[in-house]
C-alpha cells in the first residue's frame, strides 16, 4: 500500500508531487552542472557544502561557491561547522547570497569534518547540534532544513527521536541519509526507519530521503514504498545529469551533455582546472561501461589536458559508438 505524501512544500517553496532533488556534494555540484541537473528535471539543487570558518575568514574559494544564478532555482546553500557562532555568523553571510534556503549539514562523514565534531560528528553531540539549528532559525528570515544520518553508528540509531527534535528546532524540512556515519558510503542504505520517520504522527516537516538510489525508477519506488516527500539523489548523478529525465536520450545525447559541461567549466574556470573539474565526470559516467577494449582510450581520456586533445578523444568514441 502507497503511503504517498503528496505535493510538497518547503515555506513558499512549492515542488508538486514527487520532486527529485540533487544532493550537496563536495567538488561536485558547482553551478555548471547544477544547471545542467535543474533542466533535466531537478526540482531542487544544492551548493557544495560550505565551510562556516572558511566563509567568516572570508575564503575566497569558499565565499565563490556562494554564487547561484537564476535559472537554476530554486537552490539551497548547505553550510557545515561545529561552533554555534559560526554558524550563525556564517548563515547570515550565506542569506545575502539570496539562495531559497539553508540547509545545515550534520551527516557529511569524512573524517576532515566528522572527526572535528562537525557534519556527522555532530551525531556526537546532539545538544549542540539542536543549539545550533535553534540559533540559525532564530538568526535568518530563509526556511532553514536539516541534512543528517541514522546516527553515528547502529548501536546508536537515534534519527526518530532527532527528527522530532529538530523539527521543534524550527527547521522547515529534514534530510534522512540511511546510513551511520561508521557506514560512511559502504553497505545498504536503510530506508526503513526513513519511512519510519515519515510515518510519526508528530512529524509534520517534509521528509526527504537519501541513499542508494541509482535512477528515476527507483525514487519512483523509494516514494511509493516509504511515503517520504521527496527524494535525493547523491553519487549516481555523477557523469549522469540527465538521471532525472524521464526521457530516454541515446549515447550520442548523453555525450552531447558531457561535452557542454566540459565547455560550461572551462569557460567558468579555465581550461586546465575547468578539465581537472570534469574529469570526474568522464571517469564515473555510466555512458563508457562495458565498451570493449576501451581500456587505453580511458585511459588517454582521463590524462588529456588541453580541450582540443579531450574533444578528440570524445569524437573518436562517438565515431566508434555513437
Amino acid at each position: 500500500m502507497s503511503t504517498f505524501a503528496g505535493e510538497m512544500k518547503i515555506g513558499d517553496i512549492e515542488f508538486g508531487e514527487r520532486p527529485v532533488f540533487l544532493a550537496p556534494m563536495e567538488d561536485v555540484t558547482d553551478i555548471g552542472f547544477r544547471t545542467l541537473c535543474k533542466r533535466f528535471g531537478a526540482a531542487m539543487v544544492y551548493t557544495e557544502f560550505v565551510s562556516a570558518e572558511a566563509l567568516i575568514r572570508d575564503v575566497k574559494s569558499t565565499i565563490s561557491k556562494l554564487t547561484i544564478a537564476e535559472e537554476e532555482r530554486p537552490v539551497g546553500i548547505q553550510i557545515y561547522g561545529r561552533d554555534v557562532e559560526a554558524m550563525v555568523e556564517a548563515a547570515k553571510i550565506v542569506e545575502q547570497a539570496r539562495p531559497d534556503l539553508i540547509d545545515l549539514n550534520f551527516g557529511c562523514p569524512v573524517k576532515k569534518v566528522a572527526g572535528k565534531g562537525a557534519g556527522a560528528g555532530m551525531l556526537q553531540n546532539i545538544p549542540k547540534m539542536l543549539e545550533i539549528t535553534r540559533k540559525v532559525v532564530e538568526a535568518v528570515k530563509l526556511p532553514v532544513t536539516v541534512k543528517t544520518r541514522l546516527g553515528w553508528n547502529h548501536e546508536q540509531l537515534i534519527i526518530t527521536e532527532l527528527a522530532e527534535q529538530l523539527q521543534d528546532c524550527g527547521i522547515q524540512a529534514l534530510t534522512i541519509h540511511g546510513r551511520t556515519r561508521s557506514q560512511m558510503y559502504t553497505g545498504e542504505a536503510d530506508w526503513t526507519l526513513i519511512g519510519e520517520v515519515k510515518r510519526n504522527p508528530r512529524i509534520h516537516i517534509p521528509i526527504i530521503g537519501n541513499g542508494d538510489i541509482h535512477s528515476i525508477e527507483e525514487a519512483d519506488k523509494a516514494f511509493e514504498t516509504y511515503g517520504v516527500d521527496a527524494v535525493m539523489i547523491g553519487r549516481a548523478t555523477f557523469g549522469c545529469p540527465w538521471i532525472f529525465s524521464r526521457e530516454n536520450l541515446d549515447f550520442n545525447a548523453k555525450l552531447d551533455i558531457l561535452e557542454e559541461l566540459l565547455r560550461i567549466n572551462v569557460e567558468r574556470i579555465d581550461e586546465k582546472r575547468g578539465i581537472l573539474h570534469t574529469r570526474r565526470h568522464l571517469a564515473a559516467t555510466p555512458i563508457f561501461k562495458g565498451i570493449p577494449d576501451f581500456r587505453q582510450t580511458r585511459i588517454a581520456m582521463l590524462r588529456a589536458e588541453t580541450m582540443p586533445e579531450l574533444l578528440g578523444i570524445l569524437e573518436e568514441i562517438r565515431k566508434r559508438l555513437g
